[in-house]
């Protein structure tokens, strides 16, 4: 079992936010799934985003890749927070927590959504052990409104929203989903502008950092994919694998560089001397398609593990596939 801040996980396996997690049918079955340990919504804004033909995802031949122009969810927090209500009302006696991950490109906006994921949490006297969030900082695939996440500067708004509510309520689990960096100060960036938020708490007196959770990573954005790489090798007469021609590339191909990552930020929370930051836990993602790749990201120092592109291969049945090498140490 995995503990981030006031949730439980168990197992330590569990879907990322993505277009397979969209609504009360997909998240059912993840939630009925017994080997994910958590589930992960898709990400929502306020009201919804405006989805149409050109979002879609491409799966490439010999491998287990995909490249996605998926915006955010064209269904409202609102939907989300009516579903994840419906599912823990329906099974009372569950542990398992969800993730409800969330964006807005202002302060305002989101200042809302976190109230209302609150509000939800207030509803019963457990279900702040049930409910976390996730603000994700790292969609590649919105046109006039790059990532936020690539500029510490440009995120410090939005975590400000999040630190003013966790303080106002400490037993909020809130969390980050970040983009795949590449170079060393990015991750110091990203470290020394959380470190930020740290304060001692009272009456414990001990230091507590608002952010508990950092998943790592979302797709590498700006890729490019031609018809003929994919499993419909241009079927419908296309040039590009999306309609964009550019999108977010996922699964096996960005596999090595999101261990990096996970290795990266695992390594220096773990140097850090802020002592609240080194109780901050990463979620790996990106290329889990085998037990093997599973293994790699605890390895690498993820302590719960994450995938999306397999779920979009083989729907929860990619969960079975990636604990077959639990399953099969437990039965010796």
């Amino acid at each position: 079992m995995v503990r981030i801040r006031g949730i439980d996980v168990h197992p330590p396996l569990l879907n990322t936010s993505c277009a397979w997690a969209s609504d009360l049918q997909q998240l059912t079955a993840l939630y009925d799934c017994p080997h994910t340990g958590a589930v992960s919504t898709r990400t929502a804004t306020l009201s919804g985003f405006k989805e149409d033909s050109s979002h879609t995802v491409a799966f490439l031949t010999g491998s287990l890749s995909s490249i996605n122009s998926y915006g955010y969810s064209p269904h409202p927090l609102s939907s989300y927070i009516t579903w994840v209500r419906t599912l823990l009302e329906r099974d009372p006696s569950s542990s398992k927590p969800f993730i409800v991950s969330i964006t807005e490109s202002d302060p305002d906006s989101l200042r809302k959504m976190v109230m209302a994921i609150r509000d939800l949490c207030a509803e019963h006297p457990s279900w702040h052990t049930r409910i976390a969030v996730e603000f994700n900082a790292s969609c590649p695939n919105i046109k006039g409104n790059p990532p936020p996440s690539y500029s510490f500067s440009s995120l410090i708004p939005f975590l400000n929203v999040f630190a003013e509510h966790f303080w106002a309520d400490p037993t909020l689990t809130i969390g980050l989903k970040l983009p795949p960096y590449i170079m060393t100060t990015q991750f110091h960036d990203v470290i020394d502008g959380i470190a930020t938020y740290t304060r001692q708490h009272s009456p414990s007196g001990q230091y507590v950092n608002p952010f508990a959770f950092l998943t790592c990573t979302n797709t590498l954005g700006n890729s490019l994919v031609f018809s003929d790489q994919t499993v419909d090798s241009g079927a419908d007469g296309s040039f590009f694998a999306l309609p964009p021609g550019i999108g977010g590339l996922a699964g096996e191909a960005i596999h090595s560089l999101s261990l990096g990552n996970v290795y990266s930020f695992s390594r220096f929370l773990a140097e850090s001397t802020d002592p609240a930051l080194r109780e901050i836990v990463i979620i790996g993602a990106g290329g889990v398609t085998s037990p093997e790749a599973v293994a790699r990201m605890h390895r690498a120092g993820a302590k719960l593990v994450g995938c999306a592109t397999l779920l979009g291969v083989l729907g929860v049945a990619a969960f079975a596939h990636l604990s077959r090498e639990q399953l099969n140490a437990a039965d010796h």
